[in-house]
């Protein structure tokens, strides 16, 4: 399934904060996640995710690990063509 997450980070970004997201995502990627992009954003989210979960436990689960440190409004996404999210059917 793929998803979009968007951050609002609720604590103040310094390197540690940063360290330790870059720590979360590389054990996402060792386990169920796989990361399509992350992007900074202005506006009212900080970051833009897109990533696949093979479910929504999954993907509940990659957004708590981080509850102490950010918001984040969660998606689930669906190709308006009715292709799969990996390509066209």
């Amino acid at each position: 399934m793929l998803f979009i997450a968007l951050v609002k980070f609720s604590k103040k970004l310094t390197k540690d904060v940063v360290e330790q997201n870059l720590k979360d995502i590389e054990e996402d990627t060792k386990g169920q996640i796989t990361y399509r992009g992350i992007y900074w954003t202005l506006g009212k989210y900080d970051t833009v995710v897109l990533f696949e979960a093979p479910d929504e436990k999954a993907a509940i689960n990659m957004v708590l690990k981080r509850a102490d440190r950010m918001k984040i409004d969660t998606l689930v996404a669906v190709p308006a063509d009715g292709s799969s999210p990996a390509g066209p059917v």
